[in-house]
């Protein structure tokens, strides 16, 4: 249902307010938070209104990570035909540990951009990162023709790498100079950790 908000500015205020409010949405940012008030009110000068709460918001100013583009020229990855085709894979770092986990394995789709974030142990070997990969992606998905990853030593151990190249799987690696490669799941996992902060801090 839609509605109008009239000129007073403090029901102007109040409505953004509960619109940023980490526990639903996490502080979005000007863009998305403009979306989500569009869908149900409107009023003169909106737009204005949600960019001036933002940039004096304390906490977006303090969480949200500034992205640039990485400066030089990338060779980019050919872009799948199909959903599952081809994915990439990372792993976020630095939870608390909760009943032995402590890490979340991000997984998302290059061709839709769908993501799946898998609760995972802090030293994750090879062997489980595998045992999480069937359980959680080949499972639904399929097997993919090419995983897009990191050089993390669970990517790069032999048995990870043996067991792919047996089902026709090509692991492709982004270098120590260029990891912005896998630039795809990086922005995924600056996403999540943004969120994951606000929450924090929220509560």
């Amino acid at each position: 249902m839609w509605m109008g908000v009239g000129a007073n500015g403090d029901v102007a205020l109040t409505v953004v307010e509960e619109t940023d409010d980490p526990q639903w949405v996490g502080h979005p940012g000007i863009n998305i938070m403009v979306a989500l008030l569009a869908h149900r009110y409107y009023w003169p000068r909106m737009e204005e209104d949600v960019e001036a709460y933002v940039r004096t918001c304390l906490v977006c100013q303090l969480d949200k990570v500034e992205r640039k583009k990485e400066a030089g020229l990338l060779q980019s990855l050919p872009i799948p035909e199909v959903p599952w085709q081809s994915i990439s894979m990372d792993f976020i770092l630095g939870f608390p540990k909760v009943n032995g986990m402590a890490s979340v394995l991000v997984v998302v789709d290059r061709f839709s951009k769908y993501g799946i974030f898998i609760v995972a142990p802090h030293a994750c070997p090879a062997e489980t990162t595998v045992e999480l990969f069937f359980k959680n992606i080949a499972k639904y998905f399929g097997v993919p023709q090419d995983i897009v990853s990191d050089r993390d030593v669970r990517f790069t151990e032999r048995f990870w790498t043996a067991l792919f190249n047996m089902m026709g799987t090509e692991l492709k690696f982004s270098t120590a100079n260029h990891p912005q490669t896998n630039g795809q799941t990086e922005r995924v996992n600056a996403l999540v950790e943004d969120y994951l902060r606000h929450y924090v801090s929220a509560s």
